[in-house]
């Protein structure tokens, strides 16, 4: 007989682990016992040895499919370290919490094909039940408020189950064994009406007319919440981490009344379909995105459109009003996720409805909405929503959704958030690296981080949900909130700050405070070394690179503060995790107004033709003419003067500039939007023959100082002959992105040949763009050079808090080894 004590590490919680553990102690003839505790599931067995080890290795090789087993370790027991009883059959204990919480936490996921076929069976008991969950399905991070993941510390805790739901809950071989969230009609929650009428005022307190207590009164607040968007009306309804707003995807009025209320005027919305038959009536799917959509997480996938800049419409081809994502190539499509969705989705189907847009229940830059009375109050008495569908079970955790693409068969997150967050990234061993790192990322689409040094050498990174832009009041108290969380939940105490060297951002400047009132070590780090430093640390944790190596990171973004004073955007830094060298830079010119000019591209365009000594070309007339004379003479006075006109090498405003200067988008009414639009545009010319610009536009020379450049000049120059030329602007869009592309890898060729460099890391907001981060790395490849791009953390500043967790380590690891 052999007697062990086993230590399970991972996502172990809140996956059926527990449940999984018995069936397999019975299966191999196993004694003992199982528990829950704050750093992991502890087991205990008592068996022959042969069986022991049979039972150890089914705990990693068939562990349920939404666990992550990390580690199983195994401790001999002394004689005597077990009881009589602990022979005698297998038990589940109740959890402990007298261990350090260093366990994983799952995140939520979508509703499983069990749960899916009970909710569709009229003959069974949770026939249409809003909350149908199972082990392997429902909420979770979402719900929970401390470890062990038990249902008393989740807010399930005030629904106490009926005898049938307690019977399931305690019997080891039913699929609701221990499923903490573990409900129906007669004990769970119940989803809740209520629609906008004359005398709501906002601020006034939700009262909802309607609860689904009973299947029969459920059914009915669906179907009237399909009624009401089956007429054009937008419903604020409660997923998982807050509250969608949604209206029917093929109402132009409905769509355009929805943006005018959420004052999101051209932004593209995301689409919910019932399944991937009308994906596939959408747009073109991949194996790959194919199983992002269907799979237990269940993100917004951008997928290439159908019939866009495409002939030959389908015939199947699903109808969406034109605003949802105007010409935009992509589209963002999801599958539901929570019975509510399944159930909603099926009930506008009947009515013809086969898409409903959905997305972030919030005013335009304001934190997604999670409390029911809250939302009621800037949702609906506020006049953004005719109506409410919420439920009694509070959101502990404000989760959007995660956004992904697929690029070159690999998948890239563009937000990451539920369903992925707060799953900890790897980060390198490093001898002397502090305890806790707490980094508080950048301003705009903004994540904290916190680290963690294991036992054994390890260290993880536990990266936040998308928080948003740090800009106001509300989305700094959701940082906040996170980062609480965070702490709190995995029992994590800061010993050392890291931040942007920015002087201004609100997360900046709470670190520098925060940092003097704790007498804590501060590291703050440069925005472009934090994007390359998050694909090093990424790279390093899978191999790729030394932890001491050292990369040609091109880092193309939009803004970032920069060490000389300037704003950086355009920049080839060779770059380890320890510091960074600025080997070459875009030109730089000056930026009117700053953030004015970055929502009018127009004023930056005029900025950049200035610099360039390009504002007499003919080819610039369309531009001169759509701003009044005010204003070119005031932007004119502000260059000359250097009024509120900061420097900036930002390559995200030369795409922009370049958008408005071929009259494809001269205004932001969103982040991004010049450039996005420019992107369309050259998609859209690659059906015919890809425009030759005449020229070189490699446009690379030495400055006096030795520092290499990137001139635009040549390239703008031959823009501006186009246009004089009459060539249609997508063809133009297209030369543009083949010029970037061939002079970047001219730069970094140059670069990697006398820096002895081998590996270039990408990242930065600008390669958000599909076209150019394909053109670029295939063309990197072809000059033998390796490439990295991230595939944990997103290219834009979602990663900016994971670089800069890296970058603190390697430097507070170095300065304790002198």
């Amino acid at each position: 007989m052999r007697h062990v004590h086993i230590h399970v590490t991972g996502i172990v919680q809140g996956v059926g682990m527990r449940p999984f553990v018995y069936r397999e102690a019975m299966a191999h003839g196993i004694c003992g016992w199982v528990l829950n505790a704050g750093d992991g599931v502890h087991i205990e067995a008592h068996a022959r040895a042969e069986a022991v080890d049979g039972f150890v290795a089914a705990l990693s090789e068939h562990a349920p499919a939404a666990a992550r087993v990390e580690r199983v370790d195994i401790a001999d027991l002394k004689p005597g370290g077990w009881s009589a009883a602990d022979e005698q059959g297998f038990r589940i204990v109740a959890s402990q919490d007298q261990t350090a919480h260093t366990t994983l936490v799952s995140p939520d996921i979508a509703t499983c094909d069990d749960c899916l076929r009970e909710l569709f069976n009229p003959a069974d008991r949770r026939y249409h039940y809003p909350f149908i969950n199972c082990t392997n399905c429902g909420p979770r991070f979402t719900i929970i408020r401390s470890l062990p993941y038990d249902r008393a510390a989740t807010s399930m805790n005030c629904f106490p189950m009926c005898p049938e739901c307690a019977a399931e809950y305690a019997d080891p071989l039913d699929r609701r064994f221990h499923a903490q969230p573990d409900a129906c009609f007669d004990c769970g929650p119940h989803i809740m009406w209520r629609e906008a009428s004359v005398g709501d005022e906002p601020g006034e307190a939700a009262a909802p007319l309607a609860v689904g207590t009973t299947r029969e009164t459920s059914d009915a607040i669906i179907d009237r919440c399909v009624e009401l968007l089956a007429n054009g009306g937008i419903v604020a309804i409660k997923g998982l981490g807050g509250f969608h707003l949604a209206c029917d995807a093929s109402n132009e009025q409905a769509v355009a009344e929805l943006r005018r209320r959420k004052r999101r005027s051209n932004k593209p919305l995301a689409v919910m379909v019932r399944s991937l038959a009308d994906v596939e009536r959408l747009c073109h799917i991949s194996d790959v995105e194919r199983g992002l959509l269907a799979g237990s997480i269940r993100p917004i996938v951008l997928l290439r459109r159908r019939a866009v800049c495409e002939s030959g419409d389908s015939p199947d081809a699903l109808a969406l009003a034109p605003s949802v994502a105007h010409d935009l190539p992509e589209l963002g499509v999801m599958l539901p996720y929570t019975p509510l969705q399944h159930l909603l989705l099926a009930a506008a189907e009947a009515c013809g409805m086969h898409a409903l847009v959905m997305t972030s229940g919030n005013l335009s830059e304001e934190p997604i909405e999670s409390d029911d009375d809250l939302a009621w109050e800037h949702l609906v008495a506020a006049g953004i929503a005719d109506a409410l569908l919420g439920n009694d079970r509070a959101i502990l955790s404000r989760y959007d959704d995660s956004v992904v693409r697929v690029v070159d068969g690999a998948v890239m997150p563009v937000r990451r958030a539920r369903g992925y967050a707060p799953q900890p990234l790897p980060l390198p061993a490093l001898d002397g690296a502090p305890s806790c790192v707490l980094a508080c990322g950048p301003q705009q689409k903004a994540t904290i981080a916190l680290t963690r040094e294991g036992a054994n050498g390890e260290a993880t990174c536990f990266v936040s949900q998308h928080i948003g832009d740090v800009e106001n009041g509300g989305t700094f108290d959701a940082w906040n909130a996170a980062c609480t969380r965070l702490e709190d939940l995995f029992d994590l105490v800061p010993a050392a700050l890291a931040c942007d060297v920015h002087p201004s951002y609100l997360s900046s400047q709470w670190a520098r405070e925060q940092a003097r009132k704790c007498n804590l070590p501060l590291v703050e780090v440069q925005h472009h070394h934090a994007h390359i430093a998050s694909v090093m640390a990424e790279a390093i944790a899978a191999d790729q690179l030394t932890t001491d190596a050292r990369v040609l990171g091109i880092a193309f973004d939009g803004t970032g503060a920069g060490t000389d004073g300037t704003i950086w955007g355009g920049e080839f830094l060779v770059a380890s995790l320890g510091g960074f060298e600025r080997a070459a830079h875009l030109r730089t010119w000056a930026l009117p107004g700053g953030a004015a000019s970055v929502r009018d591209a127009r004023r930056n365009a005029f900025a950049l033709l200035s610099e360039l000594g390009l504002l007499e070309h003919p080819g610039a007339a369309r531009l001169l003419d759509s701003l009044d004379e005010q204003t070119r003479s005031v932007t004119a006075t502000m260059i000359e003067r250097g009024i509120n006109s900061p420097r900036t090498s930002s390559m995200g405003r030369l795409f922009d500039a370049s958008a408005a200067i071929l009259g494809i988008c001269g205004q932001a009414t969103y982040e991004g939007e010049p450039a996005i639009e420019l992107e369309a545009a050259a998609w859209c010319a690659l059906g015919g023959k890809p425009v030759r610009l005449d020229g070189n536009h490699t446009g690379v020379f030495t400055s006096a100082d030795d520092s290499p450049t990137l001139d635009p000049q040549p390239l703008i120059e031959a823009l501006l002959n186009g246009i004089e030329a009459g060539a249609p602007a997508d063809r133009l869009a297209l030369g543009f992105h083949i010029a970037i592309t061939h002079a970047t890898t001219h730069v970094a060729c140059e670069i990697c040949e006398r820096e002895g460099l081998d590996t270039v890391a990408l990242s930065g907001g600008v390669f958000m763009n599909r076209l150019l981060l394909q053109l670029l790395t295939h063309e990197l490849k072809d000059a033998g050079l390796a490439v990295l791009v991230p595939h944990a953390v997103p290219v834009n500043d979602g990663c900016i808090a994971y670089g800069q967790a890296a970058i603190a380590r390697a430097h507070l690891a170095q300065t304790a080894s002198r």
